[in-house]
């Protein structure tokens, strides 16, 4: 996995600590998607607990990842059957509709990786047969959804389209603590990572920094010797990696905030450009009253000096 250098600041008691850091792979990944003996173990574990099947030989998952993405194919050799099915995991803390575009961009550079390492030429009159393709969001973020649900492109389509003729799906598995039970129950793996993740979760309702909550979760799961120890040996990653994914959190947050903030502040000029009384505008945009008065001001002072 490529890793570069990158500038995090953390404030804690109004102390501000610079620490020269690594860019870390998301937890999830970090436990599934590596090339060790270990999480070849882990990877298969989860595999079979989604495809009820009994696997038992790790190096049968071929892996390969595109960024934070976990793609899974069997290898061929062990029969066709097997290797019709092409599999992409993704992990997401926040709920994202446009998972399914994601997706058909992800798979579609898988299958070009795969017709290129067949040597296949698409122009033939001959159809390339391709594995069936299989795509699952592991999702465990605050807001509440449903335990297994799913995600269509064609919900995204600018008309209504239902005539079935073009779709791509994601399959959306919600992984919190009390979601998919029998899942968790068959990928021990799967399970203590969720434990660890819900402990994160309850320490932050609890009052306590993001520091503080991963730093008491760390020691706990520690203790438990959850993920067979792997949290243990690989502590102070383990600590920067729920940091940074964290703090990407925190980002995209305020991100779509101020997005909506701007649309309704767009919104609330047009109205206001259409007459409509102030009042109502601050109903329809959501915005202060105050705000929409002093927007008000705005527009009639550009129309003053265009005027001129």
């Amino acid at each position: 996995t490529r890793r570069k250098s990158n500038m995090i600041e953390t404030t804690k008691n109004t102390k501000t600590v610079k620490a020269q850091t690594k860019v870390y792979d998301h937890l999830f990944i970090a436990i599934f998607g590596k090339d060790t003996e270990r999480s070849k173990r882990w990877r298969l574990e989860l595999y079979n607990a989604l495809n009820n099947t009994n696997y038992t030989d790790p190096n049968e998952l071929e892996l390969n990842t595109l960024e934070n993405v976990i793609y899974i194919k069997m290898h061929n050799d062990v029969s066709f059957l097997i290797d019709s099915q092409m599999t992409l995991y993704e992990h997401q803390r926040t709920t994202n509709p446009n998972m399914p575009l994601r997706g058909f961009f992800y798979f579609a550079q898988l299958y070009q990786k795969y017709i290129d390492s067949k040597h296949e030429l698409i122009g033939t009159s001959t159809i390339i047969r391709i594995p069936n393709p299989n795509y699952i969001v592991f999702y465990n973020g605050d807001t509440e959804r449903d335990e297994d649900y799913e995600l269509k492109l064609s919900d995204a389509f600018m008309h209504e389209d239902k005539s079935g003729r073009f779709e791509w799906t994601a399959r959306v598995l919600n992984v919190n603590k009390e979601y998919n039970l029998s899942l968790q129950k068959k990928c021990k793996p799967l399970y203590d990572y969720i434990r660890f993740v819900n402990r994160i979760n309850e320490n932050k309702n609890k009052g306590m920094s993001i520091e503080e909550a991963v730093d008491e979760a760390v020691d706990w799961a520690c203790e438990l010797n959850l993920l067979e120890g792997y949290i243990r040996e690989q502590k102070a990653e383990v600590r920067m990696n729920l940091l940074t994914e964290y703090d990407e959190e925190a980002y995209v947050r305020i991100w779509l905030r101020d997005g909506r903030m701007q649309q309704a502040v767009e919104n609330a000029k047009t109205m206001l450009a259409d007459k409509l009384l102030p009042e109502k505008v601050s109903h329809y945009s959501g915005l202060p009253l105050e705000q929409v008065l002093e927007l008000q001001k705005q527009l009639e002072l550009q129309k003053q000096i265009v005027t001129k």
